[in-house]
């Protein structure tokens, strides 16, 4: 039930969305007073993700935070941190107005910081995954509920056109019942990536997979079990988990989740497959996605038989913070549930062969 009311409230939300921002684009007089918003940390694969925060009206960035004086020389020329003051966490938090802030850390900070941004009253923009410690994680989501305070997981993958497709298939019963779900992400990394990766637990599912682990729990909702493979497939020996496989099983439907660091046609391989009684929706390659629909029957206005839907060009992110900002402003429900990505984290844990007690 949690599965099927998310993905209607997605939708639903979605066009609600679409309406304000017609209707802002009509009388710019309309749109609210911008969101002030802040960024601790440039660490992460995802901080310059910034820069969409920056372009959008609905959002005023503040500064970022960044204790790493080395970390700050590496960005400085980036178009996403020109012309914003650095400061330290403890003067963004207490900076008047400031409502949100994006935590872009290394993975390991990542939920420290959550953390205390929710304890000081502030939504959060939490990039993945959500830590290794599924207690402290539970914590954050329930003071943020109590609080009513936003906490959004930076999967980059939940406003891809072709996502959003493949949720109004499942909700609206093109694919029957589901029995498979197969998906890949991979891609190859660099000696100095390896290295930063071996540093903590996880390998490359802690690192991609948890972004199909996302899509799928969103198609099956939470798994019953979760039984992870892990290998070291490069020459290299630094230890890092560079190939990893994830079974989730459920009672009529299993999922495989493929990852790897030593994928030289990775990108291109990158495919996210939902197989059904009625039908089969592939998405390959996620990144600029192209649908490929299979239909034993006519359904919503696509023929039976296969055929290719052509998808509009999008940019990442570009979605998803709107959808915090219209969440902020009380305009509608989040579209994803505090449920939906506990049972995500507890999937993408289970999947590492990491515990879930500590």
């Amino acid at each position: 039930m949690e599965t099927a009311l998310s993905r209607r409230r997605f939708l639903e939300t979605a066009a609600v969305t679409a309406v304000a921002t017609e209707a802002f684009a009509a009388d710019p007089a309309a749109r609210p007073a911008p969101i002030r918003i802040g960024q601790i940390g440039v660490k992460h694969g995802h901080a310059t993700k910034l820069g969409v925060y920056r372009r959008s009206p609905d959002y005023e960035v503040v500064g970022v935070v960044e204790s790493d004086a080395e970390a700050r020389r590496k960005v400085d020329a980036e178009p996403a941190y020109a012309g914003l003051p650095w400061m330290t966490r403890e003067q963004l938090l207490a900076m008047p107005g400031l409502q949100a802030v994006l935590v872009e850390t290394a993975v390991p900070d990542l939920l420290d910081n959550a953390e205390a941004c929710i304890a000081a009253g502030k939504h959060v923009h939490l990039d993945k995954p959500a830590g290794t410690s599924l207690p402290q994680y539970r914590r954050i989501l329930d003071a943020a509920a109590e609080r009513k305070f936003v906490v959004q997981m930076g999967y980059m993958h939940r406003s891809n056109p072709a996502v959003v497709m493949l949720r109004q298939a499942v909700s609206e019963g093109w694919l029957g019942e589901i029995f498979e779900i197969h998906a890949v992400m991979g891609k190859v990394l660099d000696q100095a990536s390896r290295r930063e990766l071996a540093r903590y637990p996880g390998g490359m599912m802690l690192e991609l997979g948890c972004h199909l682990i996302d899509l799928a729990v969103g198609v099956l909702g939470k798994p019953d079990r979760v039984e992870g493979f892990s290998r070291h497939s490069s020459p290299l020996p630094d230890g890092l988990a560079d190939n990893m496989l994830a079974v989730l099983e459920y009672p009529r439907a299993t999922a495989t989740i493929r990852t790897a660091g030593v994928d030289v046609d990775g990108f291109a391989r990158r495919q996210f497959t939902v197989c059904g009684t009625e039908g089969t929706f592939h998405i390959q390659p996620l990144d600029n996605p192209v649908v490929r629909l299979t239909l034993a029957q006519p359904r919503g206005g696509h023929a039976a038989g296969v055929q290719d839907v052509p998808l509009p060009k999008y940019t990442r992110y570009v979605d998803d913070a709107a959808d915090m900002a219209a969440a902020i402003r009380g305009e509608k429900p989040f579209a994803f549930s505090h449920a939906h990505d506990l049972a995500v984290q507890t999937a993408v844990l289970d999947a590492c062969g990491l515990p879930l007690d500590r």
